[in-house]
């Protein structure tokens, strides 16, 4: 955790030197909400629900409380970092988001940036809104769910763009490279918990619930700790991914990257009870403007995940969704339709990884003004997860809820 404590620090004291010397660009949300949920206690309160809120969470809700910072330093550097406020399933302040960005002024045709620190891979179209949230669902989609829990650059990423206007084409290219280390234990909540749908990310000082998981209780993985620190750094190995995104006259997007964190399965961390995995997959989304008003999003998800010696632990997983989203005034209705699902491929048989799930997610938004914004969402899913069994639980759950949200940007 010395690297996410290291990257904290360093950005608190950038943010309180460079605001005082430099003109500091602030931004805000605060997010509150009302949810009716089911009688499945939430992974993040250590049951089996895969939403976030359950019917503990009756009450008003701090859903998202955010503050975006961005930095000036000089003509072609700028700091950027977001910090993040929740309530549940502790309160906790901590950073998403913390890095330094050089974007160098020039005559060329190519443009081109390099960013340094901690930050997302800009994988989603589904989250451009301020702090990596969506402007489209309240609850994200299972892809992006997990992205938010498990995934983080803690690197070096470069990105070389050929912009349309430049070579009087209708075609805009970025080609995208990063390397980086901390984020050795992706993979771990897909295998024993699997996928989720909710809006909640990890920050980089916190962890995740793994939930009742009876398989951990055995000699041969005695040393997995019951909660995830995603962004720890395990095995030294340094990973990496690439992207290309390919724009079509601002009317249909497309992104598409590899990422492979090239973890070692056999490392272990004794003292955090973290195992290194080796996760790889290919991440394809494609957003398509039918007009001003209606647009399509589409994202698919496929991967490997393997952890501990001779393949203890070896899962393929898959997830897609499809969302249609359309704005009438101050009005905004998206739905959006999620399909996941975990393939056990190894012959562990005291720990079974398999898991299924679909879901539907319906949201209104109204813009009552530039500040505020009051929404109603409504979701359905049901999933499979082999290893409840083993803990006492049914392995086929439905799920229902009902969130009423209010927003307030500033």
């Amino acid at each position: 955790m010395i690297i996410n404590r290291t990257l904290t620090f360093v950005f608190l004291v950038s943010i309180l030197f460079f605001s005082a010397a430099l003109h500091a660009q602030v931004k805000g949300l605060i997010q509150v909400r009302a949810v009716q949920g089911d009688d499945n206690t939430s992974f993040q309160d250590g049951g089996i629900g895969l939403y976030r809120h359950d019917t503990k969470s009756d009450e008003l809700i701090l859903s998202q409380g955010i503050l975006d910072f961005n930095v000036d330093l000089a003509s072609s550097w700028s700091a950027h970092g977001v910090l993040n406020l929740n309530q549940d399933p502790d309160v906790g302040l901590g950073l998403t988001q913390t890095y330094i960005k050089y974007q160098p002024l020039t005559d060329s045709k190519y443009k081109w940036h390099v960013r340094g620190g901690g930050f997302y891979p800009l994988m989603s179209l589904e989250n451009p809104d301020i702090g990596w949230t969506s402007p489209y669902n309240y609850t994200n989609s299972a892809i992006n769910s997990w992205i938010g829990e498990e995934l983080r650059t803690v690197g070096i990423e470069a990105t070389l763009k050929r912009p349309a206007k430049r070579f009087n084409s209708k075609h805009s290219f970025s080609f995208v490279g990063a390397t980086f280390k901390g984020n050795d234990p992706t993979g771990t909540l897909l295998a024993w918990r699997g996928f989720a749908l909710h809006d909640r990310q990890t920050t980089f000082n916190e962890g995740v619930n793994i939930g009742p998981i009876a398989s951990l209780n055995e000699f041969d993985l005695r040393w997995q700790s019951g909660r995830v620190l995603p962004f720890e750094e395990v095995d030294g190995r340094f990973g990496y991914y690439a992207g290309v995104h390919w724009d079509y006259l601002k009317k249909s997007q497309f992104r598409v990257y590899y990422y492979d964190n090239n973890g070692d399965p056999s490392t272990v961390n004794y003292s955090s009870g973290q195992y290194a995995w080796d996760t790889r997959f290919t991440s394809a989304a494609w957003l398509y403007k039918f007009n001003s008003k209606t647009r399509f999003i589409a994202q698919v998800l496929n991967g490997k995940t393997e952890m501990g010696a001779n393949a203890l632990i070896d899962n393929a997983f898959y997830s897609h969704y499809l969302m249609l989203s359309h704005k009438e005034g101050k009005h905004r209705v998206s739905v959006r339709y999620d399909y996941f699902k975990v393939t056990d491929n190894d012959t562990t048989a005291f720990d079974p990884n398999a898991s299924h799930g679909e879901g539907v997610t319906a949201t209104w938004r109204y813009q009552l003004s530039d500040s505020w914004q009051l929404g109603v969402e409504g979701s359905a899913l049901k999933s499979f997860i082999k290893n409840r069994a083993a803990s006492g639980f049914a392995q086929r759950i439905s799920q229902q809820q009902i969130m009423l949200n209010a927003q307030w940007r500033f």
